[in-house]
Parts: structure tokens; sequence; C-alpha cells
């Protein structure tokens, strides 16, 4: 049988990277992941073997340390992990957009003195633009940045922060009125923060507090956080790029490649989950024969491998889209709607072939089923992406009459 999702026109680096990822995913992930995940438990040893493996610089250019790979290449490897347990694949995604957003908009400085801690794994990475009273209006940021001589002073609380704890280097998006007048757009006023910290919870610098792990359904493992900064003072040089006001962008710029991300964990999830399904329905066995020989179970099954074919497929389209320099942002909220409804659709058919095992936290599919939702929220909710969708479609097939 032909394995799903394969991915025509790879190179032969790009298929040793897959092929070493996948067999860390079957060997040092699969089977630990729901225990850890029960326990809530930071996957510290495998983070590491993701280290040596130098997943923390896939992207990252070569000069700076990294294997300078493409969006692609990244992409595929987050649905491998995805695939073993998608808390891990949280770890890296919040890291590389980070990483990303650097490469693209920060200084010489800025690049120099983290890219090459950052593709170690020795620096790793958070951003930050939610905050408790917004989830997806970016624009009703209250947070603030009021330069003060040669630093600025940030006040205000951020929400829903992964890798919050374990993070050393948090991107933070705040307003900055300084040089834009009383009246300008709102995302004209904001400013992306480099924000420098110690790993931990607590004060973990003057100024900036980390409360502690959000408490979740799923998506267990990674540590959620909120971020609360009551006069924490950063110099002036940790302005991402250098420029105040550039902030909204820069931030669009890094979850447009993080909803490509987003969509390749949807196919991740939606895969294990298919492969749990259809092996727990040749074993399982009903009137006299595997539940995989009744016509109501290969309809399902039919139906599974079709959206997870369907999803990779605009998964890997949207980040070909991106690294060929092109505009993406139709193709990666396509990709992103798409997954991970889809992802949620698979793995609840998962767990109906499971029938009441499904509901035992002995199986994995009781797992994926919790957390699957997060996609559908996580690097904007559904309803966002249809709005990025409708606006570009219109953009494209504006009537003329």
């Amino acid at each position: 049988m032909t394995r799903l999702a394969q991915t025509a026109g790879l190179n032969d680096i790009q298929r040793e990277i897959l092929s070493t990822v996948r067999d860390f995913v079957d060997k040092e992930i699969i089977p630990v992941a729901t225990q850890l995940e029960h326990r809530d438990e930071y996957p510290t040893e495998i983070v590491e073997g993701l280290k040596e493996l130098g997943l923390f610089g896939l992207m990252i250019p070569e000069e700076y340390g990294g294997l300078g790979e493409s969006l692609l290449t990244y992409a595929l490897c987050v649905e491998e992990i995805a695939r073993g347990w998608m808390s891990v694949s949280g770890i890296i995604n919040t890291h590389f957009i980070v990483a990303y957003m650097l490469k693209q908009h920060g200084t010489q400085e800025q690049k120099d003195t983290f890219l090459p801690r950052m593709a170690l794994g020795e620096v790793r990475g958070a951003f930050s633009m939610s905050e408790p009273a917004l989830g997806s209006d970016v624009s009703a940021i209250s947070s603030k940045g009021v330069k003060d001589g040669e630093e600025y002073v940030l006040n205000g609380q951020k929400m829903w922060l992964t890798n919050g704890g374990t993070s050393s280097l948090v991107a933070v998006l705040c307003r900055s009125d300084e040089g834009h007048p009383e009246g300008t757009a709102p995302h004209k006023s904001m400013t992306t923060f480099l924000v420098e910290k110690e790993p931990g919870f607590g004060e973990v610098r003057p100024g900036l507090t980390i409360p502690g792990k959000i408490d979740k359904m799923g998506y267990k493992g990674v540590d959620t956080t909120e971020l609360i900064m009551d006069d924490l003072r950063i110099p002036a040089n940790r302005v991402l790029g250098g420029t105040t006001g550039r902030g909204f962008y820069q931030m669009m710029d890094g979850v447009e490649v993080g909803r490509v991300n987003v969509a390749a964990r949807g196919c991740g999830v939606a895969q294990r989950a298919f492969e749990l399904g259809v092996s727990y329905a040749q074993q399982r066995h009903t009137f006299g024969k595997p539940i995989a020989q009744h016509q109501a179970i290969q309809f399902k099954l039919a139906e599974m491998a079709t959206k997870v074919e369907a999803a990779h497929a605009m998964m890997v389209n949207a980040a070909r889209k991106k690294d060929s320099g092109e505009r993406n942002d139709l193709e990666a909220g396509m990709a992103k709607y798409l997954a991970s409804e889809y992802c949620k659709e698979v793995v609840e058919d998962a767990l109906r072939i499971h029938g009441g095992y499904g509901f035992s936290k002995e199986y994995e599919i009781e797992r994926l089923y919790r957390e699957a939702p997060m996609l559908l929220i996580g690097e904007g909710t559904a309803e966002i992406q249809k709005m990025i969708i409708g606006r570009r479609l219109l953009e494209e097939y504006r009537f003329q009459g």
C-alpha cells in the first residue's frame, strides 16, 4: 500500500531529513507521548533529541549555523512530529516564527546576536500578540511601550504564550505611539520588542512575570502561559528591525508562515488518527468478521484517507508558494482552514471506529481527540481564515462592470 500524504519533487537531502525525523518520531516520541501528555510533563528528552537533529535551526541560514532549508522542508518535518505528538510541534513552531521574524526583519546586530544560538536551540523563542481582553482583534492591543531615553518601558498583560516558561527570547507586540501622532491607524502604531528573559516561572527579570502554566483540555506538556509587564525596561536596540511602527506587519508575516505550520500539524494529527483507525478496524471483530470488512467502516476509512490527502496537498502548495517568494496569504489561509477542519473530522471518525474504547485514556485516539480542537483556534480561527480568503478572492475576481 502506498503511504498517504507523499510529496512529489523532493530532493535527496529533503528525503533524508524526513526519513530521519520519521524514525525519531516512531522510536522516541510515539512510545512515550501519551504517558507524558497524561502527566502534563514537558518533553525534555525529546527536545534535546530535536536539538541534536538540528531542527531548531532548520530554516535558519547556514551563515548563522542553521541548515538553511525551505519552508516546505520545515512544514513536512512538522507534519511528521505532529503525527507523533502535536505538543512537540508547538515547541518547534513558536521558536521557528521568532527565528523567521528575526531573519526577515531583524537588524544585522539582532541577527548576529540571536540566530546562531537559536540554531543550536540554546536560545528558544516565543511570540506574543494576544491579550486577555482580545483574541483575533489584534488592533485592540492595549499593552504599551513608551520610550524613556535609550530604553523603552513596557506595560501590559499578554495571553496564550506557547513556550512562555521555557523560552529565553519573546517577541512581544505592543502599542508604541512615539513618532505616530494621535489618529494614526492602530496597525501603524505597533512595535515588536525582543524581550530577553530567564527560563522559568515567576519574576524572570525585573518587571517581567510569567505566572505559571495554564491548565488546558489538550495540548499538554508544552507550557502555555500569560506574560505580565510592569515597567519592564528594555534597551532601544531591542526594537525588532530598529524602527517602531512596523510590528503589525512583522507579526503578520510570521503568522502567515505559522499558518502553514498549523496546517502541517493538522495533517500530521489526521495521519496518525487514520493510522490508528485503519489498524483498529482490522483487529476488532463484530458479527464474525473484522469491522474493516463492513461497508460502513470502509466508507468511513475512504473519507478519512481522502481528507488526509487533500489537506496535505493544500499545505504543500501553500509552503511552495511562500518559498517561491510570492504572496501566499490566500493559500496559507485555505490550507490552515481546511487542514484543521479535516483534522477534527478524521480524528472524530477514528474515535467512532474505536467505539467505547476510544473514550478510554488507555487508547491514543483519546489524546488526539482532545488535541485537535486547538488547531481550530491557533494562528487565527476558521472565521478569520474565511475573512482572509474572502477578501483575497474579491481582489482576484474583482467585478469589471
